[in-house]
């Protein structure tokens, strides 16, 4: 079985050293470069395509929010020691697929790498949406994308990307509209494709920035 690939980008020597001594003790995760600011983050993740980025937010040069968005196509694991604040939403916006802060226990590190790995989003929808509206009334909200996107979807799936919107898991969104499961799990493949969405976190970014959720409300 192939190792999980990682880059691990932290201005702190000692903290990467820490985090790679962390997932390679584990024999499945392999440490294939490290950066000290964004700008070599940017250059070690095009030249290595790893599976898993741990990125810091605050590094000279070039920030960490800053490095993410120009890599789009890779999945991001944010480090953070600032908790659930602005950074964490800007990341979010950014393209990353969850957080962890950088006293995180090991085996809950190697966890997150996996998860994030695997395709899936650190966070659940639910806890995105509360951090949203957390800092609704402080941020702006650039919208990359327009609306008329919307009209990629069919009327079934824009009534799944609404629950899912609204924190709902696929079960939860298969009772609501009286569907299975399996049924859900195409729609919301569906949508993401449409949408060119990550995951279903970065769905509900999308869904809160064009105004499809309201803050601390339901579907618009």
């Amino acid at each position: 079985m192939a190792r999980l690939r990682v880059l691990i980008a932290d201005d702190q020597p000692l903290m990467r050293a820490g985090f790679r001594a962390v997932l390679e003790a584990t024999g499945e995760i392999e440490v294939v470069a490290e950066a000290r600011d964004g700008v070599e983050a940017v250059a070690a993740a095009r030249a290595t395509r790893p599976d898993v980025i741990l990125m810091d937010v605050r590094m000279p040069n070039l920030d960490g929010i800053s490095a993410i968005r120009q890599l789009p196509h890779q999945r991001v694991l944010v480090l953070t020691t600032f908790g659930l604040d602005d950074y964490i939403v800007d990341a979010l916006r950014a393209g990353a697929s969850g957080f962890i802060t950088k006293d995180v226990p090991a085996e809950e590190l190697v966890r997150a790498v996996r998860v994030v790995a695997a395709g899936d989003a650190l966070l659940t929808p639910a806890v995105t949406r509360q951090l949203l509206d957390r800092v609704a009334r402080r941020l702006p909200a650039p919208v990359s994308r327009g609306p008329e996107e919307l009209a990629e979807l069919t009327e079934r799936e824009r009534q799944v990307l609404e629950l899912l919107a609204r924190g709902l898991s696929n079960a939860e969104i298969a009772e609501a509209l009286v569907v299975g499961e399996a049924t859900v799990k195409t729609h919301v493949s569906n949508v993401l494709m449409k949408l060119s969405l990550r995951d279903r976190v970065q769905a509900v970014v999308y869904a809160y920035e064009i105004g499809l959720v309201q803050p601390g409300g339901s579907s618009s």
